[in-house]
């Protein structure tokens, strides 16, 4: 079984917009945006969370199985923050 391999840009752009999103958290924080704060910190959260998902941890990249874990993981998240 061969992995994939993503050129070291892609790496770096991802780094670059994980860094972004870490500085527009930062704003966020210290802005009181009233009922809003909470949706935008979670937006911004699972934005984040999304690009290390699917870069970092190569579920991009990987089989329809393990998209399908990952996929019904998230799926149970919700649940949870639902209930």
């Amino acid at each position: 079984m061969s992995g994939h391999i993503s050129p070291i840009r892609s790496y770096l752009a991802i780094f670059g917009a994980l860094m972004v999103g870490t500085v527009v958290t930062v704003g966020a924080a210290m802005t009181n945006l009233g009922a809003l704060n909470f949706p935008v910190a979670l937006a911004i959260a699972v934005t984040k969370a999304t690009l290390v998902i699917l870069f970092f941890m190569h579920v991009k990249y990987s089989s329809k199985m393990t998209k399908l874990i990952v996929g019904t993981a998230l799926f149970f998240l919700a649940i949870l923050f639902v209930e």
